[in-house]
């Protein structure tokens, strides 16, 4: 080997590092960046879990117990429950869970009688489901566990009863898949044009950006369209997910989602000017973002309160909140229109964003 060829490279690529500092910024901050974003956002501790009470008895005794659970820690008492109201604040998702303490609640401990109390449980995600359940058994067993009496949790899981992983993953896949392929589709096609230099034969046409770029939207919005129906029926299809809601409102719903993330490719494609750099780029503010930021594996709410409003600047968590809740909890437009509208809105920042990006020039 030739030492002094090698000095020579070495020199030379230590003299174009210099003058990049933006790859050396890259190189150096972004696995801190995801030390710490990972740091945080990944927990499978679960706290502040928001829960309801529907008190029967109104007694010292049941309000002892409604209270225990607060105590614990782990729980936030956010409601009090009614026939009206326990099914609607579990579907939306304001409570994780609802305790319903029976009327002679305090008369059968004090007769030293087994006394049922019900939990209910929403099942959306699986993993959290199980913990919650774990710690609702633990606290009705060690609540006044001096007396003769015993409590008997009555635990109902809703939306996921089986509390099958495979229930609440696939409806999230939907999300995560779509916001992975499409934008790297989109960015690709962009800058592959700059590469070879014809783009600037549309710099020369009276193409507007606006025209240009939607040209380019529509064409990979609809293969990323026939891309998320196959997943979807794939998904559901092979992995026996129950379907509970309106397929047509999630397939309706998706259709503006893959637009958004289409979208984003091409705002991407306005900022670098290699595929190499593109896909990269693509990867970092796409795939990374809407698994650990959307509520995929890990729920949105037991994040710290800064990173809950990281999530919210991803489009993912309002299209997974959609597919889960369309099909696991059977939700209509009514429950799921405002995710719907801020995907809409989305779709329509990235993609002025990226006509403002995309500055037309005559070559």
């Amino acid at each position: 080997m030739n030492a002094r060829g090698i000095i020579a490279v070495l020199k030379k690529e230590t003299i174009e590092l210099s003058r990049d500092p933006v790859t050396i910024a890259v190189a150096l901050l972004m696995p801190l960046i995801m030390l710490f974003l990972f740091g945080y956002a990944v927990s499978l501790d679960v706290k502040d879990i928001r829960y309801g009470v529907w008190d029967l008895d109104r007694t010292t005794a049941s309000r002892e117990l409604a209270d225990s659970f607060a105590r614990s820690g782990y729980f936030v008492r956010a409601a009090e429950l009614d026939k009206s109201n326990i099914e609607p604040m579990l579907l939306h998702g304001d409570i994780r869970m609802a305790v319903v303490i029976p009327n002679s609640f305090e008369s059968r401990m004090s007769r030293g009688e087994a006394v049922p109390v019900q939990v209910l449980v929403d099942g959306t995600y699986s993993n959290v489901a199980q913990i919650i359940v774990g710690y609702a058994d633990a606290i009705i067993a060690s609540f006044r566990n001096g007396t003769v009496s015993s409590i008997e949790p009555e635990v109902r899981v809703w939306y996921n009863p089986s509390l099958r992983s495979a229930n609440y993953v696939i409806p999230g896949l939907l999300g995560v898949i779509m916001m992975a392929f499409p934008p790297l589709l989109t960015a690709l096609a962009v800058v592959r044009e700059k590469e070879s230099r014809s783009i600037e034969q549309i710099f020369a046409s009276p193409l507007t950006s606006a025209e240009f770029l939607a040209g380019k939207l529509m064409p990979y919005g609809a293969i990323a369209f026939v891309e998320f129906l196959m997943v979807m029926a794939i998904g559901f299809l092979w992995f026996e997910v129950p379907f509970r809601g309106n397929i047509v409102l999630l397939t309706g719903a998706a259709l503006v989602y893959v637009f958004t993330t289409v979208g984003l490719g091409l705002f991407v494609s306005t900022i670098v000017r290699t595929q190499v750099a593109a896909m990269l780029l693509a990867l970092v503010v796409t795939l990374m973002p809407s698994a650990l930021f959307s509520g995929f594996i890990f729920p949105v709410f037991t994040m710290p309160y800064a990173l809950q409003l990281y999530a919210s600047s991803f489009p993912a968590r309002y299209f997974i909140d959609v597919a889960r809740d369309v099909t696991l909890r059977g939700a209509g437009l009514g429950d799921v229109w405002v995710n719907i509208v801020l995907i809409v809105i989305y779709s329509a920042a990235v993609f002025a964003a990226a006509v403002w990006r995309f500055r037309k020039k005559v070559a």
